[in-house]
């Protein structure tokens, strides 16, 4: 068996470094762009004014980013070739392996760069699971129309399954769309609706039949932004600023039957439908980010002089031993998200329709594992990182409190980490969960 990746993703994994350093690294440091990732950041990231929103100068910045990227080639690499990707039957593996790269770089890494910032989901090569909707489960209209639209930055969307009262189990939910003349009336909340300030539609998911906890029922629709009765009740500050956050009313909200995504009352299969690419890839960002913490922890370690001893810090076992134990995790964890990406890029060679299918029955365990750990060995690594730099740790000076606030949001979001070792104790167990579905496999 061979474990090192092979010779083309090395290559391109340099050409990414290349282009990072020849193009986006010089638009970082241009003007007081920096602002944006030192000291600064959250000031200069954050419309204190307007409630906290992310500043139209941060954006702008990202956007040019993006643009760079997209007219070099690789911000499109995930995607299927009609929209301009590179169609390459090992994208998992290549996305895990890009994103845990881009997130250890002692360059740009931790997740605070203009390369690849995930504050905000941003980064010169794009996730797209939007897109991914569309194209598994859009009208050839839909395709036709929103995908482009997408692609040039005209068509955004925000995904809106959480509500104010109902969480982790999409099952259950108080937002419903009761078919009226011509298409339906939606009336409900929804919560943490990420990108709302500046979106034109909202993927909105609503109960349309059948009782609380089925699975069978929930329609997703396609809400324009400025649809008569869709409000933004509020804007949620978070450990992490600024916010986009949204809690979105909605008080019968009239759509046209041409709104609906997918097939109605099967809206759930469409929150699956890319949730595992997500988790992989996260995963694999926040591994990246472990190890850029513990090497910067390393270097600090081994340069500090405690001066009554004449010892360097990293002389103590007392410091070792926990960074020690750390990178062990982080070294198994990576190599545990490259088997997985490649598990799937084979399930999904052999699937002859909807491969997120044949993922979930047979890998969900294994990337819920990759998931929940990598989660919350990054936050361990970052409070590792803050206390051997000691004072200078806790300080904005440094990127680790920053990064700690950050990846402390991926316990909760794509899946609460309790639901996702639920899900591999569902594996290992073989219970079944709320209606007798089999080993928990609906939860998301």
């Amino acid at each position: 068996m061979n474990f090192d990746l092979p010779a083309p993703l090395v290559a391109h994994l340099d050409s990414v470094d290349k282009f990072i350093h020849s193009t986006i690294l010089p638009l970082q440091h241009s003007e007081d762009n920096n602002r944006f990732f030192d000291h600064r950041r959250e000031y200069a990231r954050t419309d204190w004014v307007k409630g906290g929103l992310p500043s139209p100068e941060w954006e702008d910045l990202l956007s040019q980013a993006r643009r760079l990227a997209d007219e070099a080639g690789f911000f499109r690499f995930a995607l299927p070739k009609i929209y301009g990707g590179q169609g390459h039957p090992d994208t998992n593996l290549w996305m895990s392996a890009t994103r845990f790269h881009m997130a250890s770089h002692p360059t740009y890494g931790g997740g605070l760069g203009l390369a690849n910032d995930l504050q905000n989901e941003h980064s010169i090569v794009g996730n797209f699971p939007d897109i991914l909707m569309l194209h598994h489960f859009g009208t050839e209209e839909q395709k036709l129309n929103l995908i482009p639209a997408r692609l040039h930055g005209e068509f955004r969307t925000t995904f809106g399954l959480t509500e104010p009262d109902h969480g982790s189990d999409a099952t259950f939910m108080s937002t419903t769309a009761t078919r009226v003349p011509g298409g339906f009336k939606i009336s409900g909340a929804k919560k943490w609706q990420t990108g709302a300030h500046h979106c034109t539609h909202m993927i909105i998911f609503a109960r349309t039949s059948g009782p609380d906890g089925s699975a069978k029922g929930i329609t997703a629709f396609l809400v324009p932004r400025e649809t008569e009765g869709v409000e933004i009740a509020s804007y949620e500050w978070t450990l992490n600023m600024p916010t986009d956050h949204a809690t979105v009313t909605l008080n019968e909200v009239w759509v046209p039957e041409s709104a609906v995504l997918g097939v109605i009352d099967q809206g759930l299969a469409i929150a699956q439908t890319f949730v595992h690419e997500n988790r992989i890839r996260q995963a694999a960002s926040s591994c990246g980010a472990a190890k850029f913490c513990l090497e910067r922890a390393i270097e600090r370690a081994r340069n500090r002089t405690i001066w009554g001893e004449g010892k360097k810090l990293a002389d103590h076992q007392a410091v070792q031993f926990p960074v020690v134990e750390l990178m062990t995790q982080v070294e198994m964890l990576r190599l545990l998200i490259l088997k997985t990406s490649c598990d799937m890029d084979r399930v999904v060679a052999e699937a002859t329709d909807k491969p997120w299918i044949a993922i979930e029955r047979r890998l969900s365990d294994k990337v819920a594992m990759c998931n929940f750990w990598a989660n919350r060995l990054c936050c361990q690594a970052a409070d590792q990182a803050i206390q051997i730099h000691g004072g200078d740790g806790y300080s904005r000076h440094y990127p680790f409190e920053h990064i700690y606030r950050h990846f402390r949001r991926y316990r909760i979001t794509e899946g609460a980490e309790e639901i996702q070792i639920r899900k591999v104790a569902a594996y290992l167990f073989g219970f079944k969960g709320k209606a007798g579905r089999e080993k928990a496999k609906t939860k998301l």
